[in-house]
């Protein structure tokens, strides 16, 4: 299975996991859904020797068209502040969350293949401390195809808010970190609040961002959608990143074998060769002046439908294989361009492009 493109969906819902069940219910479009600060909760107890009472089982919401991606927490202090949940659409993709990479509760860092390539996505959550960034600022992380990396990084700035006059010095950590995966802050397409305050007199914040490969065509082209943040207090993020290159159908151009096209093809190249002046041959680059020569007397576009008008593009002929090798060496034996044949069986130019 080969996939031209990745949607994702990326939102902090504050512990809520009616809006986690809603998301997975509802968001079926996207591949990846990323959450920051997701609700975790005891599920029941498990026996064990040293606890009477059992130890707690603690998880989170599950949905049976999605693969939830987190280390599972050991105990209540060690409750993870990201998850991913892949659509079981793309299981064929081999979804991996890279803890030998990066190990943090507040950082997920997920691969997968595709097309034999491996691609990595970021999820972070950056607390008022800011631990997720100082921990990426302090390890050295060398892994290449980060696609994104997204999330609630809790860092009022002028760069990215424009409401907001002053710039931050945590900042400069961040696009440092950014900077060392490839990647640049991408501008939304709906500039727009993405945490909305319920307390009267509180403004309204960027702090949700999105870094994308430098130089891609998504750069600046995702998407805030503010009317879909349900009971959260973030609005959640958007982006459809291109992960093959988008393939050209075309044909190739031949002439049938044994045909009266191919017949006067050929008779037309023979005489082409015959007509050339091969006396002066003295290097490589005078052997490659002849045989572009060829262009301007055969391959004329009106005698030949099969091939439509190039525009003035070059047409790729092969002359070991669509000339019988043998017919070029009747030509040189025939005419005074043996020396031409013994440069052209010696030169690497087997196929040479022909143009008008």
């Amino acid at each position: 299975m080969i996939v031209k493109n990745i949607k994702i969906l990326s939102q902090n819902v504050h512990k809520n996991s009616l809006i986690v069940n809603t998301l997975l219910e509802t968001q079926t479009q996207f591949d990846i859904i990323l959450i920051q600060e997701p609700p975790w909760s005891e599920i029941r107890k498990v026996s064990s020797y040293s606890n009477s009472e059992g130890n707690s089982l603690i998880g989170t919401s599950h949905h049976p068209n999605w693969i939830a991606i987190a280390r599972s927490p050991s105990d209540r202090s060690d409750l993870r502040r990201v998850i991913s949940y892949v659509n079981i659409c793309l299981s064929s993709l081999r979804f991996l969350l890279c803890k030998d990479i990066i190990n943090h509760r507040d950082i997920s860092l997920i691969s997968f293949f595709n097309n034999n390539i491996c691609y990595y996505i970021m999820n972070v959550y950056s607390d008022s401390s800011h631990t997720a960034l100082k921990y990426l600022k302090d390890t050295e992380v060398n892994i290449e195809n980060v696609l994104l990396m997204t999330g609630d990084f809790n860092i009022r700035d002028s760069l990215w808010d424009s409401a907001f006059p002053f710039h931050s010095s945590v900042n400069n950590d961040l696009i440092i970190i950014a900077d060392s995966f490839n990647l640049s802050l991408s501008t939304p397409n709906n500039p727009c609040p993405t945490r909305y305050s319920d307390m009267a007199g509180e403004a309204n914040l960027v702090i949700n961002l999105m870094f994308l490969c430098c130089g891609s065509h998504e750069l600046d082209c995702h998407s805030i959608h503010p009317g879909n943040h349900l009971s959260s207090d973030h609005a959640p993020l958007s982006i459809d990143i291109s992960i093959i290159d988008e393939v050209i159908q075309s044909s190739k151009l031949t002439i049938h074998p044994k045909s009266d096209q191919e017949s006067v093809f050929v008779k037309e190249v023979i005489l082409s060769f015959k007509s050339l002046d091969t006396s002066v041959i003295n290097d490589s680059n005078e052997l490659e002046s002849i045989i572009n020569q060829l262009g301007g007397k055969t391959l004329r576009n009106q005698e030949y439908p099969n091939i439509p008008n190039s525009g003035g593009q070059m047409i790729i002929v092969k002359l070991s294989t669509t000339i019988e090798h043998q017919e070029v060496l009747k030509i040189g034996r025939t005419s005074r361009g043996l020396f031409l044949m013994k440069k052209f069986k010696k030169s690497p130019i087997k196929e040479k492009a022909l143009g008008n």
